[in-house]
């Protein structure tokens, strides 16, 4: 198939543009290396795919209309994974989230109506939960509670998402990914700063009690999930991409010091605003739709992710090969 990733320079969608085109699609990436986290960062992401006669990476924005109907023409698929990240920046930007998360897609929805594409699969976020008390969380409560403006935007990126499918027959699969880690993930995650400060002996922040929740998934499953949605288009639905068991916050400091074999200091703050006190997937819909079943538990995930990153640091930044500027 011809596929079209939008943010695909990012975790996610590194890692999605690899796995297509090793399944022998054709894949254009959209990607406007966004300063959120540094830019390096994401060509580094892109240096495998970068390889193949099969990818083409276009510098842009999905707020650039033009372009994405331009991109969007030929194509079997577009996998929308564009967006601006995280809970807490949300609450200080919300505008810019707004603009990017929102509009962002409507931009994508109207290039993919335009040009025909055969399917669209759309990243969402267990964000649009928030503090639901349906827990575990169920694609079909009509009780969604976000508690930032990073997961209000969201929703309203579904809600446009159904709405194009009703109107114009697009259609559409939206996937609510569940705390996605991994190789490549960004560094302002916690696990990232875990593992970073941890392994330099410095302090670790600590907001909370440390008994909030989370259900961790790995960027390999949650990629499963993402190619079983692409290969299964069902008019418009939504799907919960988790694994169904949950860690605590305290667990998953616990698992870090085993695989570094370092303890932590912790600096111990109050709770943040805009965060869940839990994240739970039912994911029986994704497993009896899709195929969908998660395989890797955290304690195998976080020894991935920590044999990456120890890797990452012996080796000069190969991301300075594609130039600064580039």
């Amino acid at each position: 198939m011809r596929v079209l990733v939008t943010g695909g320079a990012g975790f996610i969608g590194s890692h999605l543009v690899d796995r297509l085109l090793a399944d022998a699609h054709d894949v254009t990436c959209v990607d406007n290396l966004d300063d959120y986290y540094a830019p390096r960062l994401k060509r580094h992401n892109l240096l495998r795919a970068l390889r193949s006669v099969r990818f083409h990476w276009v510098w842009g924005d999905v707020g650039d209309r033009d372009l994405m109907e331009t991109l969007s023409r030929g194509q079997d698929v577009v996998v929308h994974l564009a967006a601006r990240p995280g809970v807490r920046r949300s609450i200080e930007e919300p505008e810019r989230y707004a603009e990017v998360n929102v509009i962002g897609t409507i931009n994508m929805l109207e290039a993919s109506r335009r040009a025909g594409v055969d399917r669209v699969v759309v990243a969402s976020s267990s964000a649009v939960y928030g503090v639901s008390p349906d827990v575990p969380f169920c694609e079909d409560t009509s009780r969604l509670v976000p508690a930032s403006p990073y997961g209000a935007s969201k929703l309203a990126a579904e809600q446009f998402c159904q709405v194009f499918h009703r109107l114009h027959g697009v259609p559409v699969t939206c996937l609510r990914f569940f705390t996605v880690y991994g190789p490549r993930q960004r560094p302002d995650m916690a696990i990232y700063q875990f593992v970073t400060r941890i392994a330099q002996r410095r302090p670790i922040t600590v907001f909370g009690d440390g008994r909030s929740q989370r259900d961790y998934t790995h960027v390999d499953d949650v990629i499963d999930g993402v190619v079983q949605a692409i290969a299964q288009p069902r008019g418009f639905q939504i799907y919960n991409l988790g694994t169904s068991e949950t860690a605590s916050l305290s667990d998953l400091i616990g698992t870090i010091e085993r695989a570094l074999g370092r303890r932590a200091i912790l600096d111990e703050q109050p709770d943040q605003p805009g965060d869940a006190p839990i994240t739970f997937a039912n994911i029986d819909r994704a497993s009896r739709d899709l195929g969908y079943r998660p395989r890797i538990g955290l304690e195998e995930g976080i020894d991935r992710f920590v044999a990456w990153f120890r890797a990452e640091q012996a080796s000069p930044d190969p991301a300075l090969a594609l130039g600064a500027s580039s």
